[in-house]
């Protein structure tokens, strides 16, 4: 009994001191390499950018072919990181009329 008991608390207890899924850090790499890898693998195009801090530019890029998109961030030194990435993207254009 003993010997369930001490086997049942180690394998919680380790189960316990793993990292989570999401602790995982994004893939980074240089912006030219992501973006050709985006324009020959998934024939994604730039769809949309802007800064999200004066050091930092998102961009979003997607395939009009096969709905995927990837979202990520480049920094001033030309790194840029994956933020998401999926399926099934959709562009909405804005209201006749409406200011953006």
């Amino acid at each position: 009994m003993f010997k369930r008991i001490f086997t049942a608390g180690f394998v919680l207890g380790a189960a316990a001191l793993a990292p989570p899924a999401w602790a995982q850090s994004a893939p980074c790499m240089p912006r030219d390499h992501l973006v050709e890898a985006l324009e020959e693998t998934h024939s994604e195009v730039m769809v949309g950018n802007g800064l999200q801090s004066p050091t930092s530019m998102i961009e979003i890029w997607s395939s009009p072919e096969t709905g995927s998109f990837t979202i990520f961030i480049t920094n001033p030194n030309g790194l840029s990181c994956v933020v998401s990435a999926g399926r099934f993207w959709t562009t909405i254009a804005p209201e006749p009329g409406v200011a953006s």
